[in-house]
């Protein structure tokens, strides 16, 4: 690890201790506010040295909780899942003050600081990461902090980790050079290169090194002070987790599909239910609005259900399995029909040609309803319903028709291990502007790396993402 990165790990103690304080601090004076004082007047007057008495132990507790939630790890996270941890630590520590002056019949009575140090706590921490990234990335502009080093291998797995770090300068990797293989001219070019270009760190990135070759880059790096580091080959990347378990002495691995198995399942399961049925009732006077609009504009059926020739709209599901879709209607009636219509489809094109996918970006079957509510994918609210049946998921891959799957390729088929969902990890990365290819690899990541914080974050990041109409035609 770098000495600054190491700076910085250890400057965010002290500078969280101080934030949590001056957070405390505007708690203290916020209560004391005529603003605040007059919409609920103070009962219990706390003088300010009995509440820093007790300030200064609970935000020792708040960083043992920080610690906990891994704000304090050597690794930086990405900053959404940084900011992520600063919510679930502050309201952690809340619900744990709360909890204790509960017990404890402190003589400290004011809830509004409690709570009022929860918003501030997430403010001002949230502030100071974002200030420490920011100084981080500038350093990183003068090669201050920059990780120098260089590749064996030239293949996908090395161009791709190549690419990612030339685009995304934040991660702190700089590729001076790559080498086909590792061998002794290439020993004698990384020891030139680490006393030209600083270089300390070496990447493995062949997948067909042997085991021989390995040891000798390990001893290599060892004896010369190197930072080793190993990529697994594209293959490995997308075989998902596995399990081991022995028979006869012998070692068998078991690649598993998704976390989302046992637990996981039952876990998304009962969120979907909780969460979708407060969203059904959230959003029912707005579905109600829709419903008469799309009447008034277009009377007869105002959900998309069923085909013109009367049978059940149908989507694909979890393990292949067809279910009845259904969501508003946005189309003109017949609208169905024009998918296969080689004269509309030559007119107006594909955006997603050479995929299974049909996509127009302005689509002449919308109506004027339909274009405003599409804006805002409230076409999709009744999919709540869908949700709370079991059919679909909040978070997941999107439900494509039956024709779309059946030109699925191979790995395309991954995508319905799982449940289909409302939202997912390509809907907020780009929406429909993603290829298809760009959005199955987007959702076998979700798969394969599932956890209730990813679901959570893209729970919340996707009505922005929806309110500023990011791909959404």
């Amino acid at each position: 690890m770098k000495r600054s990165e190491l700076a910085f790990t250890a400057a965010l103690v002290p500078l969280d201790f101080i934030t949590l304080f001056l957070a405390g601090i505007a708690a203290y004076q916020l209560r004391f506010n005529p603003f605040f004082t007059e919409i609920r007047p103070v009962l219990f007057y706390l003088p300010t040295e009995i509440y820093l008495r007790i300030l200064f132990p609970l935000i020792l507790l708040w960083m043992v909780i920080f610690s906990l939630t891994h704000l304090y790890s050597t690794k930086r996270p990405r900053l959404t899942t940084e900011l992520m941890h600063i919510f679930i630590a502050c309201t952690a520590s809340m619900t744990l003050v709360f909890t204790i002056l509960f017990f404890s019949r402190s003589v400290f009575e004011s809830r509004f600081i409690v709570l009022a140090a929860w918003v501030c706590s997430i403010v001002f921490i949230s502030i100071e990461r974002l200030l420490l990234r920011g100084l981080q990335r500038s350093l990183l502009s003068y090669g201050i902090g920059t990780h120098f080093l260089v590749m064996i291998g030239k293949n996908l797995t090395a161009q791709a980790l190549k690419e990612e770090f030339e685009h995304k300068g934040r991660l702190g990797f700089r590729v001076v050079e790559m080498f086909d293989q590792f061998d002794g001219s290439t020993k004698k070019k990384i020891l030139e290169l680490k006393q030209t270009k600083q270089v300390e760190e070496i990447l493995l990135a062949d997948p067909k090194a042997t085991e021989e070759q390995m040891m000798e880059l390990l001893l290599f790096c060892d004896s010369e002070h190197f930072t080793c580091h190993y990529a697994a080959s594209l293959l490995a990347m997308t075989t998902g987790k596995t399990d081991i378990s022995t028979y006869a002495g012998i070692p068998l691995f078991e690649i598993k599909k998704t976390p989302l198995d046992g637990w996981g399942a039952i876990y998304k399961r009962l969120f979907d239910i909780i969460i979708s049925f407060f969203l059904i009732i959230l959003t029912l006077p707005l579905q109600l609005i829709i419903t008469i609009l799309l009447f008034i504009e277009q009377p007869g059926r105002v959900l998309f259900s069923r085909l013109p020739n009367g049978e059940k709209t149908m989507r694909i599901g979890q393990y292949r399995i067809p279910f009845h879709y259904f969501k508003f209607r946005s189309m003109i009636k017949d609208a169905h029909k024009y998918r296969s219509d080689k004269k509309f489809i030559k007119t107006f094109g594909n955006e997603r040609d050479g995929s299974p996918l049909f996509k127009l970006k302005k689509d002449p079957r919308i109506t004027k309803v339909g274009k405003y509510i599409r804006k805002f994918s409230l076409d999709e609210l009744p999919e709540f319903y869908l949700v709370f049946l079991g059919r679909m998921s909040l978070v997941g891959p999107r439900p494509h028709l039956p024709e779309e799957v059946a030109q699925y390729q191979d790995h395309h088929r991954r995508v319905l291990n799982v449940k289909p969902g409302i939202t997912g990890l390509a809907q907020i990365s780009g929406r429909a502007d993603l290829q298809f290819e760009d959005e199955v690899r987007l959702d076998i990541f979700y798969i394969e790396h599932w956890t209730p914080w990813l679901d959570l974050y893209i729970l919340l990041k996707t009505p922005f993402v929806v309110l500023f109409r990011k791909g959404a035609y």
